[in-house]
């Protein structure tokens, strides 16, 4: 799904525009390599269940899509947290990459580099407040290059009036434990949230789970425009340590048992390698311009007689499909 920031940022207030940002996690994922960070990868939750979060951890923070209203914080905004990086949305459609930046920029981890671009973006804005960390954003050059490296091609200039707001509202925020607290990172407040304790052995996303769930519950029946993503340590990198430790270090397993585990693990990572290599080509696909070839199609298809019966036999097909639906409401 593409979100659109409902923020009011116009092309005036900074240097281009910010295209749409698709909720996947191939993308979410390639955008950090683009960034120039490693030893990061986001993927998607798909239930709220603890069992869907146990075997990605550490889970370092959540990105979550949902129908933006402008209702009340559910937690106390804190303005007077220099040790977290936030930073107010100014820019349209730049929800995405505002929380995946949120939370990187907020991240300790050894598994984690943030690499030259986003180490030196972080430097230069970190004395600055946060309306003016967002317009700096804007006009990072090499952040917006990667983000619009996504663009879609259009073959037609839309009308771009503003229509209503369930037309383009959907706004994605960050989640993730910061010193003991719970934090929502959304660029349409004055700063962080600070949403709830987390007790000293107690596991973060306990904290999480019900509070985005309480959230979801509060929209009306059938809705489900709903997604949540997950900035974790690269899995590859991941279990490709724990086979060296199995190879190198001592172990309780028996020899039998030690050699079973590493079968498995080097399964999880051809298992990551495949989906990196799925990533890298759904993101080409993403990226490819097939409007020649449809434009060059229907002119073929025109001039050989076989368009209007294509096109008749799809509105029939539409009638029936509409009469179903009548019959069965």
């Amino acid at each position: 799904m593409a979100a659109e920031n409902p923020a009011a940022g116009t092309a005036e207030e900074v240097e281009g525009n910010w295209c749409l940002i698709e909720s996947d996690p191939g993308v979410f994922t390639e955008l950090i390599r683009g960034f120039g960070c490693t030893g990061a990868q986001v993927e998607e939750i798909w239930t709220l269940d603890a069992d869907a979060f146990r075997h990605l951890e550490p889970i370092h923070g959540l990105i979550f899509l949902f129908k933006w209203v402008d209702d009340k914080p559910a937690g106390r905004v804190v303005t007077d947290r220099s040790d977290i990086f936030f930073a107010r949305q100014v820019i349209s459609n730049a929800c995405a990459t505002q929380a995946l930046l949120c939370l990187l920029l907020n991240l300790r981890h050894s598994d984690i580099d943030l690499g030259q671009t986003l180490n030196g973006f972080k430097r230069f804005c970190q004395d600055l407040d946060p309306e003016t960390r967002g317009h700096c954003l804007g006009n990072e050059e090499k952040i917006r290059k990667v983000h619009n490296s996504f663009a879609r091609p259009v073959l037609f200039e839309f009308d771009t009036r503003p229509g209503s707001p369930d037309d383009y509202c959907y706004h994605f925020v960050g989640y993730m434990p910061i010193k003991g607290k719970l934090f929502e990172l959304d660029g349409m407040h004055e700063g962080p949230i600070e949403l709830a304790e987390i007790g000293q052995h107690q596991n973060w996303l306990d904290v999480v789970r019900p509070i985005i769930e309480a959230r979801m519950e509060r929209y009306s029946v059938g809705e489900i425009h709903f997604n949540l993503m997950a900035l974790v340590s690269d899995r590859q990198r991941c279990y490709e340590r724990q086979i060296q430790l199995l190879v190198h270090q001592p172990s309780p397993l028996s020899h039998a048992e030690r050699q079973s585990e590493i079968a498995t693990l080097r399964t999880f990572v051809k298992f990551e390698q495949e989906k990196k290599r799925r990533y890298r080509q759904e993101n080409i696909r993403r990226r490819h311009n097939y409007l020649p070839f449809i434009v060059e199609l229907l002119k073929q298809l025109g001039e050989t007689g076989q368009l209007m019966p294509i096109y008749e036999k799809a509105k029939q097909r539409a009638y029936q499909c509409q009469a179903y639906k009548s019959d069965k409401n």
